[in-house]
Formats: structure tokens, sequence, C-alpha cells
């Protein structure tokens, strides 16, 4: 599996920096992909970058970084680091993890 980003952002401190551990194309891996993916397109659109590891192909770096369990996702950026653990199908706790707040409301010009 391979890295993937979106386009550079001029506010660094806006950037979320991701890591996604999975163990090879399990059912909960992709669903944790496809998932995530969702999550970012939605909420963090050309503000995060995202790797995604396969465990099997780099487990070195997993071990470095102590993950025991996969699907596992690793927020390294904005601090605090947070890992999560599973398929990340509850949106809602994802987000409150990921400390993303909800899009502004469009306002109507008047």
């Amino acid at each position: 599996m391979t890295e993937e980003g979106a386009a550079l952002v001029s506010d660094p401190s806006d950037r979320y920096v991701l890591r996604l551990f999975v163990a090879g194309t399990t059912t909960r891996s992709v669903q944790a992909i496809a998932n995530l993916r969702r999550i970012c397109e939605e909420h963090l659109k050309g503000r995060y970058e995202l790797a995604i590891i396969d465990v099997y192909q780099n487990p070195e770096l997993a071990k470095q970084v102590q993950i025991f369990a996969a699907p596992t996702l690793l927020k390294e950026f904005p601090l605090p680091l947070r890992q999560f653990v599973g398929d990340l199908a509850d949106t809602e706790k994802v987000k409150l993890g990921l400390a993303i707040r909800p899009k502004e409301p469009p306002t109507s010009a008047g």
C-alpha cells in the first residue's frame, strides 16, 4: 500500500498527519481505509497527509511505534498523539478523537 496526501496547505498548523496501519487486505483493513478516506475528504479536504502502512510488508515500522493490532490509526499531528483501533466505522467517535470541528454553516449574503 502506498502513501497518499492532500494538497499542501498554507498554514502547517492546520494540517493533519495520519498513519493507518493495516493487515493486508482483510475486510477490516479495507473498511478502515474506506472509512478514513471518506472522513478525511469530507472534513479535512486539503488539510491532511495520509500514509497507509501494511504491517505485513513493513513490520519494523509497526514495531517502532508499538502497533499491536491492525487496523490502527495513528494521529501524529496536530498534537496530542492519538491512536484508534478498529475499522473506524464510528464517524462521530473518530471526528471527536481527531478534534475535527463541525463545518461552519454557509452564511447568507443579505
